[in-house]
């Protein structure tokens, strides 16, 4: 059989992308060093979510399962600040004020650094919430959230999505639907400049991206980046953060997946279990901290968060 020499360079070419997605990256350029690897900071949990980090270079965490809010302080000491969470996941700060996704409970909560907590977002008469998962603030003190909707139903049922959502934090004005054409909406978070909004799906393969109107709404829905490692033909995306350069960190099933500004894959980050989410922290803001199961994670990077951090 006669090879033309465009279609063995293809093949190869092929062959070689599918190795260097299967292997353990040899660092990625700029964003960590070759043979630096995520190392334990404490374990015994038992689901570690919602990571945010504090502008003294302390952390904000979630055990959705034990229903508790955990503060790793600058020093390293891990302490619970709130008990009987209603499954609190993704958490942000606005100010000195902690704001949980509260799964179970159907609602957001805002908080302070003592545990007390009241909610700011729930279920009445015009709200219809599933389990809000993830969250994020905009430049003017609004929330993005997520709701993938209740499980264990879903998202087996076919042909049902979840929900993005803005809110005001102004009393009385209710949030509003953005999108509901993904089918299972996870991680969400902003560009630097704030003009773009990014959100992934735990059972696809793309990343979603829109840009943001003075209004807080949303226009020009398009794929920012496609995730080249799944798991049983899913991503199983979870969590995303940021770098000051604009970089993308997704949580999958492979581990944390890197892209740049414009959505070029850059490579992989191998973590000991599946990975739920991740954030930046840290004295100079260069570690970056990921939530995985029953663990909590650091990884010393070349990159350092966003401008807006601890905000």
């Amino acid at each position: 059989m006669r090879y033309n020499s465009s279609s063995v360079i293809s093949v190869l070419l092929a062959a070689g992308n599918a190795v260097l997605l299967a292997q353990d990256p040899a660092g990625i350029r700029g964003v960590v060093d070759a043979g630096v690897k995520p190392e334990l900071v404490q374990e015994g949990f038992m689901f570690t979510e919602g990571p945010v980090g504090s502008a003294d270079g302390g952390l904000y965490f979630t055990d959705i399962r034990a229903n508790k809010i955990y503060r790793l302080d600058p020093s390293g000491k891990i302490a619970a600040i709130r008990e009987n969470t209603a499954g609190a996941n993704g958490l942000a700060l606005n100010g000195s004020e902690l704001y949980a996704a509260e799964g179970t409970g159907k609602l957001i909560s805002r908080g302070n650094h003592n545990g007390r907590s009241v909610p700011v977002i729930e279920n009445d008469a015009y709200t219809k919430l599933g389990a809000p998962n993830d969250l994020i603030f905009d430049a003017r003190g609004g929330i993005y959230f997520t709701d993938p909707g209740e499980a264990p139903l879903f998202p087996k049922i076919p042909g049902r999505t979840g929900k993005v959502y803005y809110a005001s934090t102004s009393a009385g004005q209710p949030p509003y639907p953005i999108d509901d054409k993904i089918t299972r909406p996870n991680g969400i978070t902003l560009s630097v400049d704030y003009r773009m909004l990014l959100v992934d799906d735990t059972l696809g393969d793309t990343i979603w991206a829109y840009d943001v109107l003075p209004n807080a709404g949303i226009k020009n829905k398009r794929a920012f980046a496609k995730i080249p490692q799944l798991t049983d033909g899913e991503s199983l995306a979870d969590g995303m953060c940021i770098d000051r350069e604009g970089r993308v960190f997704v949580t999958t099933g492979a581990g944390i997946q890197v892209f740049d500004k414009k959505g070029k894959f850059l490579g992989n980050i191998k973590v000991p279990r599946q990975p739920a989410n991740c954030a930046f922290s840290g004295p100079d803001k260069k570690t970056l901290y990921i939530t995985a199961r029953e663990g909590l994670y650091s990884l010393k990077t070349l990159t350092a968060g966003p401008p807006r951090f601890g905000k």
